[in-house]
């Protein structure tokens, strides 16, 4: 699998643009997360805030600092959701000849789309962490750069939006009831969340 860190950008958008089933839209996704973080951690790091108080370039640095982990994170998940959706097509491939290998497939098919399912979960989280931080930014950040932080807030919201689609065609292959019904209800309200945290953003 494509190591996404050491990778030259042109080869990380052969890699999208090939007819191979990873890297897919879930990887796009936390690719698009990541640099929406990087976008407001440029503007938190300005030498130049709003009004150039302390506080303001105190309130950025912390900022910087909550948000530096979290493109961490969806760095990380570029490659964990390619491998998730690989473990799904393993697990699709196991045979089914006798009652034993189609209940063990069952299983395992069902385990591998919970895990598919809870990687975009973890990208709508991150995403909508990010996004918290986001009107702050955009709001003592510098005014020249507020177009920079309007944009990382709108790629953080496609991000999520994205993750939540990959959530939507998991779920009906998830088995555990329980865990469908709050997924469902986690991936609303990452997104009511996220939509009115890019609606402070665009009026900042």
């Amino acid at each position: 699998m494509l190591n996404f860190r050491k990778t030259p950008l042109p080869d990380v958008l052969d890699a999208f643009a090939s007819s191979e089933p990873v890297p897919g839209g879930g990887s796009a996704g936390a690719l698009t997360g990541a640099l929406g973080v990087s976008l407001l951690l440029m503007v938190a790091g300005m030498a130049k805030t709003r009004t150039n108080a302390p506080e303001e370039v105190a309130d950025l640095a912390a900022a910087a600092a909550r948000l530096r982990p979290i493109r961490d994170e969806l760095a990380a998940i570029i490659e964990e959701d390619s491998q998730a959706y690989v473990d799904v097509l393993i697990a699709l491939k196991l045979p089914r000849e006798t009652g034993e290998e189609s209940t063990t497939r069952r299983a395992a098919v069902a385990h591998a789309m919970r895990a598919a399912t809870e990687v975009p979960l973890r990208t709508m989280r991150l995403c909508q962490e990010a996004l918290r931080e986001a009107p702050m930014v955009a709001t003592l950040g510098n005014p020249n750069a507020a177009t920079d932080a309007a944009v990382g807030a709108k790629l953080l919201f496609a991000a999520l939006e994205s993750a939540g689609m990959n959530v939507d065609v998991n779920l009906p292959g998830v088995q555990d009831a329980e865990f469908v019904q709050l997924a469902t209800e986690e991936r609303q309200a990452l997104l009511a969340k996220a939509k009115a945290s890019v609606n402070l953003v665009e009026h900042s």
